[in-house]
This record gives structure tokens, C-alpha cells and sequence, in this order.
């Protein structure tokens, strides 16, 4: 149960400082690693495998836009027939029908076109959710690492433009594109049923279309791709920016900041005005083929008429054929500019959607059969046995290579036993945190997580994370608290609540639980979120619990509230508290002290405070800080 930030995780190996060195259109700074990008096949073959399903709507709806195209073909001839009328001056009734019949061809090809769309649209919308419920779950799973060395600027332009592209393309490039090209070979077929030299007339505008064709996919693919990562790059940096705001102002670093977002949006504003420079080359070379085109078939209408092949009215057919093929030939050709835009963005979804989901550790199978626990059966802990026993073993850890952050750290977590991590800024106090809580994996070393023969963590045993960053997801306070145990009742959610002692506030809400949070609803506190995460924890249940300065954010007045909000939450099971506050670290039943990436010190508050070292000197800064209105360095807590 660990509660997501508010804000996009940042890290050790977030953004790198922008030296001008990467100012390439589309680059990425040294040393981020872009999350994964599907290959041209792997991104076909996903589609494959999406409209496999569906392929009964797939038929029915290429198969009614193919009768309505067809249907739609039999304008011209019948426009071509009132040309004859007229030229051998027969009489005006004779028209009568030739106009019935375009009538009742427009209403059904209309009727066809709209049912037609109308399938292509729910195959396209449908492939869309699977896609964006695929992307979703495997986003949710990546290693925190992948996604900080990435940014959080490439998923976000990942969750937000390059879905948005996509739908775009689903919604509306998709069924045009199959209209018109399902118009142009029916259209084709029709000027060669009508003389053959028509449609090899026709063909003359071919090479210049298909040489355009190619010209573009060669220029558009790359820049396409280029662009998608500028824009990353820009929503990384605004991120950087606006999340390191106050530092950013601290070190008067607001000109260094703004040149920097200034870089990558010109960089992006530029590859925008490529895009457009292409697009408008493109259309100027497709209208040379149209004039080329049509030439050709007024030229072999003519010559057919002279030579008494074919009538004015055939002749007549032939040409709006072909005129009629600049609206489908055009619609296609441009919508290469989507379908590559589209492209490039869904093949970014599906390098996210493809990563694996992470193995967790098997246990070894004898110490699986003698007990089959699912979470739902695990023994709540409310005594010390019940907790879990957390081995940690030889951690070594990195976030970058060369840069290590924990050297050999040994510790062990009794059942039961609530320890206070301690230590000065930068010493791995969180980075050890989350190894325990699984939300890193050991770069050496290794964590165990046992309870009462239940086996490793790896087989389900929960261990749950709260930071100081709790995210409020938008909605009803009952829903967001169920998040933890989805089958909670509101008597559950009470007690969890009147545990953490939030129940007062949270029935005293508009509409008491069902009260909508989060975005666009009723604000909490501070001290209410964490209330709110803690919460969570005591529904969740779990035998180990990870407290992240969880009380830091509750600020001076509400400290002591928290705090024995968070006693009540870990009581009875194994808890590591990364301590905000020494009056935390000196009700605990120990104290890791740690510096350096090291363990320094270990043992009880009157221990430590009698070996006069680096906690005997924290706790007496403490003490004998103005706010905290003591003075003996070794007075117990309140």
C-alpha cells in the first residue's frame, strides 16, 4: 500500500543540468534513458493482437464502407448518361430517371457511409481503451528507477500528447483513411471497366504520388520521432523548474532556469515549423500529379471520342472519376501526416505497454506447502509475534554507477519491533526505506520479509510504504480510503479512521465519507492527508509497516497529533520509522543511526545518549531548540 506522491517522482538521476551541450532538435540530456520504443513490427504486430478480438466488427464495418463506396461510383455513369441525353437531344423526360437515380444513390450511399463509419469508429474506439488500460497497468509498474533515469517528462508526454495523438488518429484519421482508400481502388476499377485506356491514363499520376509518398514517410518518421522527444524534454524541464521553484529562487537561479525552458520549447517550436514546411512541400507536389493526371484522361477522352470508342457521356465519366479521386488521394496522402504522427506516438504506448511486469521472488517450495495464505487470510497483527521479521543483508546500492548511496548495511527488524532510522541529510535514511518496502531493488545484497512461516515477501506478504507525500485521489473519501482493502465496510473504515483519530473530521465533512477529495473537491490539510494515508495503512493491515517522514508535512501544531496517530497505526506490527521528529526516534524500541550510507550506531534512547555520539549530539540540538522548550539533553519525552 504505498502512497503515490502528488508530484512526479524525482530523484538522483532526474533531469541532468542542461550545459547547452544537448541542443541537437530532439535530443535528450546525458545520462537520461528514455523509457522504451517499440520497433515499426513490434508496433504492427500489437495492433494485431488488439483487433484480434474484434475482428466480427472489423468485417462489418470495412464491408458496409465498402458498399457504400460502391454504391457511391455509380454517380458518374449516371452523370455521364444525362451528358448523352443532352448531346444527342433527346427528350427532357428522358432525364427523369437518370435524376431518380442519383437520389436514391446519395440516400444510401449516406445511410451506408454513416453505419459504415459509425462501426469503424466503435473498432477504433474500442482498440484505443485496451491499448490505454494496457499502457496504464504497465505504467503503474515500472521500476521507480526506469521511470526517474527516463523523467517524469517522457511519461507524462507518454500519458498526455501521445495518447491525445492517438485517440485523434482513432477518432478521425482512421475511418477517413479507410473511406478513401477503399474510394480510390473501387474509383480505379471503375475508369478501367469503363476502357482500359482510361485507367492506364489514370496511372500517370501515380509515380508522382507514390515518389511523394515515400519522399515524406523518409523525412516525416524521423522528425516525428524527434519532435515527440523535444516535447518530453520540454515537459521535463518545466516540471524541474516548477517543482524546484523554491530553490530555483533561493539561488537566484531564475534566468539559468527560464534559458533553459526557453531552449527546449524553441527546440520543439522548430521542429513544429519543419513539420509544417513539409507538409506544404507535400501538397505542392501532389498537385502537380493531379494536373498531370487529369490531363492525361481529358487527352484519351478525347482521342476515344474522335475515334468513335466511346461516348461524350463515357468520356464525361471517366474525367469525374478521376477529378473525384483528388479528394480520397489527397485525404490519404495527407493523412500520412497523422497516421506518422500517430505512429511515432503509438509506438512510445506500446514500448510502455510491452515491459515486463516485474517477477517477484519465489519462495522455495518447501517453505511454501506447509501454509497457503492469501492476504485476505493473513492473522491481523496485533501482537509482536504477528509482525514480520525484516532481514537485511550486505545492501549495496546505486542510483547511478560510480555513485554509490549504501555501503554494506546489515540490520535486522525483530517482530514487533518498532525501529527509528535516524541521521543528518543525505545520509540513505529514505533509500533504505524504500529497499525494505520493495520500491527499489538492491543494487548488491539482499531483503527478506518473513511472518510466522508465511514465506518471503515475494510470496504476497505486504509491506507497506506512507511518505510524506500522500497523492488524495479524486472522489469520495470512502473510495479513496478503500484503495487499501476493497472490500472494507463503513464500519472498517471508521475504526481505521477513529485509529489515526480522524473520524471526528471526517464525519464532519459536507457529506461525512462520502464526501468527494482530491482534484476538484472538498481541500484537506495537511495533517488530514496524512490522517488519510495513515489510515490506509490500518485498513491494509499489513505485517510491516515503512513510515517515510510521515509526519514531517503536519508542521509544528499538529506534529504530536500525527505522531501518536502514527503510534497507533504500526501498533502490533514491525515497523522502520524514518524519524522527522526525535520525539519519534525516542519512544521507539530502537534507534539505527546512519551517516554516510552507513549504519553508525544502534540501540535504545538512553544507550545512545550515553555514548555521546552522533544521536547524543542530534538529540541535544534538539532539546535545546527554542520550539521544543526543553532543556535537559536527556530527559525523557513527553
Amino acid at each position: 500500500m504505498s502512497d503515490s506522491p502528488s508530484t512526479p517522482p524525482t530523484g538522483p538521476t532526474g533531469a541532468a543540468p542542461d550545459d547547452g551541450s544537448a541542443r541537437d532538435f530532439g535530443s535528450e540530456p546525458a545520462g537520461r534513458e528514455l523509457l522504451p520504443t517499440a520497433t515499426p513490427a513490434r508496433t504492427r504486430a500489437a495492433v494485431r493482437e488488439l483487433v484480434r478480438p474484434r475482428r466480427g466488427l472489423a468485417v462489418a464495418g470495412f464491408a458496409t464502407m465498402i458498399a457504400a463506396t460502391g454504391v457511391g461510383l455509380l454517380v458518374q455513369p449516371l452523370l455521364g448518361r444525362i451528358v448523352d441525353i443532352v448531346a444527342d437531344h433527346r427528350p427532357p423526360g428522358d432525364i427523369t430517371l437518370p435524376v431518380v437515380l442519383l437520389v436514391l444513390v446519395a440516400l444510401a450511399q449516406g445511410a451506408a457511409t454513416a453505419l459504415g463509419l459509425s462501426l469503424v469508429s466503435r473498432l477504433g474506439e474500442t482498440v484505443l481503451a485496451r491499448l490505454r488500460e494496457r499502457f496504464v497497468e504497465k505504467a503503474l509498474r515500472l521500476p521507480l528507477e526506469q521511470v526517474e533515469k527516463a523523467g517524469a517528462g517522457d511519461l507524462t508526454a507518454r500519458v498526455t500528447r501521445d495518447v491525445s495523438v492517438v485517440g485523434e488518429a482513432v477518432r478521425e484519421a482512421l475511418p477517413e483513411l479507410a473511406r478513401s482508400v477503399l474510394a480510390i481502388a473501387l474509383t480505379l476499377a471503375a475508369m478501367a471497366a469503363l476502357d482500359w485506356r482510361f485507367f492506364l491514363a489514370a496511372l500517370i499520376a501515380v509515380p508522382v504520388q507514390a515518389s511523394t509518398a515515400r519522399w515524406y514517410v523518409r523525412n516525416a518518421v524521423p522528425l516525428y520521432a524527434r519532435q515527440r522527444i523535444a516535447t518530453g524534454s520540454q515537459q521535463q524541464q518545466l516540471l524541474d523548474t516548477i517543482a524546484g521553484a523554491g530553490t530555483v529562487r533561493a539561488f537566484r537561479l531564475e534566468e539559468e532556469h527560464t534559458g533553459r525552458v526557453t531552449r527546449r520549447s524553441s527546440a520543439a517550436v522548430d521542429l513544429t515549423l519543419r513539420g509544417v514546411r513539409l507538409v506544404l512541400d507535400f501538397y505542392n507536389r501532389l498537385h502537380i500529379a493531379e494536373y498531370a493526371g487529369l490531363a492525361a484522361v481529358l487527352v484519351t477522352g478525347f482521342l476515344l471520342v474522335r475515334g468513335g470508342s466511346v461516348s461524350i457521356g463515357t468520356a464525361t465519366a471517366a474525367a469525374l472519376y478521376f477529378h473525384s479521386l483528388f479528394t480520397p488521394v489527397n485525404a490519404a496522402l495527407v493523412l500520412l501526416d497523422d497516421a506518422q504522427s500517430a505512429t511515432a506516438a503509438l509506438a512510445r504506448l506500446v514500448g510502455v505497454a510491452d515491459q515486463p511486469s516485474p517477477e517477484p521472488e519465489k519462495p522455495e517450495p518447501e517453505k511454501a506447502e506447509p501454509e497457503k495464505q492469501t492476504r485476505e487470510s493473513l492473522p491481523r497483527p496485533r501482537t509482536a509475534e504477528a509482525g514480520g521479521t525484516v532481514t537485511v543483508t550486505g545492501i549495496h546500492h546505486a542510483y547511478e554507477p560510480g555513485r554509490p548511496v549504501l555501503h554494506d548495511v546489515d540490520l535486522t527488524l525483530r517482530a514487533g519491533e518498532r525501529v527509528a532510522l535516524v541521521g543528518p541529510s543525505g545520509a540513505g535514511k529514505t533509500t533504505l526505506a524504500k529497499l525494505i518496502a520493495g520500491v527499489h531493488r538492491p543494487t548488491a545484497g539482499s531483503v527478506r520479509v518473513t511472518t510466522n512461516g508465511a514465506g518471503e515477501s515475494g510470496d504476497g506478504v505486504p509491506v507497506a510504504l506512507v511518505t510524506q507525500e500522500t497523492h488524495v485521489f479524486a472522489g469520495p473519501l470512502a473510495d479513496d480510503l478503500r484503495l487499501a482493502r476493497a472490500d472494507a465496510t463503513d464500519d472498517d473504515l471508521r475504526k481505521a479512521l477513529t485509529a489515526v483519530d480522524a473520524l471526528d473530521w471526517a464525519e464532519a465533512l459536507p457529506e461525512g465519507l462520502d464526501t468527494v477529495v482530491g482534484e476538484g473537491g472538498h481541500r484537506l490539510t495537511s495533517a488530514q492527508v496524512q490522517q488519510l494515508a495513515l489510515a490506509r495503512l490500518v485498513l491494509a493491515d499489513p505485517p510491516v509497516a515503512v513510515l517515510d517522514e510521515a509526519t514531517a508535512e503536519a508542521g509544528s501544531t499538529g506534529a504530536r497529533l500525527l505522531e501518536q496517530a502514527a503510534d497507533r497505526a504500526v501498533d502490533g506490527r514491525t515497523a522502520l520509522v524514518v524519524a522527522h521528529r526525535l520525539t519519534q526516534a525516542a519512544t521507539a524500541d530502537r534507534i539505527v543511526v546512519m551517516d554516510g550510507g552507513r549504519i553508525v550506531e544502534s540501540g535504545t534512547h538512553d544507550e545512545l545518549c550515553a555514548a555521546a555520539g552522533i544521536y547524543a549530539s542530534l538529540w541535544k540540538a534538539w532539546v535545546r531548540h527554542p520550539r521544543h522548550g526543553r532543556r535537559d539533553p536527556h530527559a525523557p519525552p513527553p
